[in-house]
């Protein structure tokens, strides 16, 4: 008996693991070799490739592919439609299946609705990708994102409030309780 739901229309193949407690609802298609880990929550119209890992408590809404190379870690959400891209140079015509350049999107980094990823970056800890940010670069821990090309506007708490600072560089998230210091473009919490 699975220890995890799954709608009757989702398409899981051979070979997956998929953690306790995990969904995955209507139409989305979980392929070969893939790592789900505990809790996950997978919506509608989800495609996830060969050999993709997700973390636990991944957040996955409608519409999302995350293709062969991505690797999501804990309490990571992916805004609805958001896109990852796996090769730099795709031609129909040229086979390049094993071209597929890596992505890491790290603990608790939220990505928005309609934002691309291209491949081979890496969003930090915390990151907040704005809705409909193309990204190609990569992004530091806390940074706030917006735009296409992606540029940083700011840098959020571990809660996703944008931190205003002081004079000496410290900020404080109120819903988390924590305080931050920006020391050489680095965000640290202390």
């Amino acid at each position: 008996m699975a220890n995890y739901f799954a709608h009757p229309t989702a398409v899981i193949d051979e070979g997956c693991s998929i953690g306790e407690g995990t969904k995955i609802w209507h139409f989305t298609h979980i392929m070969n070799n893939s790592k789900l880990g505990e809790n996950c929550n997978l919506g509608q119209n989800v495609v996830v490739s060969p050999g993709v890992v997700l973390g636990r408590n991944v957040k996955v809404q409608n519409n999302v592919s995350i293709y062969t190379g991505v690797i999501c870690e804990d309490d990571v959400f992916l805004g609805p439609s958001m896109v990852f891209t796996n090769i730099i140079n795709p031609r129909s015509a040229v086979v390049r299946r094993d071209q597929y350049i890596k992505t890491r999107v790290k603990k608790g980094a939220s990505i928005g609705a309609n934002a691309t990823i291209i491949c081979g970056n890496t969003i930090g800890e915390y990151a907040m990708i704005g809705a409909g940010a193309v990204v190609t670069k990569d992004v530091p821990p806390y940074a706030l994102v917006v735009g296409n090309p992606a540029k940083q506007t700011g840098w959020v708490s571990e809660y996703g409030h944008k931190l205003t600072f002081d004079d000496n560089g410290f900020a404080f998230c109120p819903e988390g309780n924590m305080k931050y210091k920006l020391e050489n473009n680095i965000l640290i919490k202390i």
